[in-house]
């Protein structure tokens, strides 16, 4: 018999953040009570900014007039870090995983994470790297991909990672992305001759999801 775990993985086109947020509410209160299995939640956003714990608001550079124009929601998103962005051609992803018992290591999650995200890099030939400005995940050209996490209690993780995958990068304009104002924001479309469509990059994200987490996905 093998010890690998199932995972559901749900994919939901594209979503408003508030969805997502009560979708995330509901799944974390499941599996905490034994009701669901591991689950990884793959979709994308409208236009919105979003404030995690440590966000300064200095790092919101448009008004809620301009968000209106620009059809930008704002939300408070109940996970770690500055403030972030998602929109259109953007992939989320969001893990609900239960990191007991081997795996109740926020650090580890994280690192698992990035790798994630550099391998899903390198299938399309781009070198991506950690990088001591903060978690996430970057090439030379700037970041690719951000991560956001929360982990309540029982070690049931939330929130996840955002991949800017054909994203019009003129949004990150509206913040300090991550509240590091010095750098570049990149994406799959601006490294790429041919790049993968979200969906495309969707099911590479997934695959090596499971390799890294040692998932099986469930099939129903």
């Amino acid at each position: 018999m093998s010890d690998v775990r199932t995972l559901d993985v749900l994919r939901l086109g594209k979503v408003p953040y508030g969805e997502a947020l009560e979708l995330q509410a509901d799944l974390v209160r499941r599996r905490r009570a034994g009701e669901a299995d591991d689950t990884l939640i793959v979709l994308e956003h409208p236009h919105v900014i979003t404030m995690g714990s440590s966000t300064d608001v200095a790092n919101i550079l448009v008004d809620e007039e301009e968000r209106g124009r620009r059809g930008i929601e704002l939300h408070s998103a109940g996970r770690g870090g500055d403030v972030t962005y998602h929109g259109p051609g953007q992939l989320v992803a969001y893990p609900i995983l239960d990191l007991k018992p081997d795996r109740k290591d926020l650090h580890r999650y994280l690192r698992d994470l990035e790798s994630v995200l550099i391998r899903v890099a390198a299938e399309y030939g781009i070198d991506a790297v950690r990088d001591d400005a903060g978690t996430g995940v970057w090439t030379t050209t700037g970041k690719l991909a951000a991560i956001g996490i929360r982990v309540s209690s029982g070690w049931i993780t939330s929130h996840g990672i955002a991949l800017n995958v054909t994203s019009d990068l003129s949004y990150f304009e509206t913040i300090v992305p991550c509240g590091i104002s010095d750098r570049d924001v990149t994406s799959l479309e601006r490294e790429l001759e041919h790049p993968p469509t979200l969906a495309e990059a969707g099911e590479t994200f997934v695959r090596h999801f499971c390799d890294v987490f040692e998932r099986q996905i469930h099939v129903v």
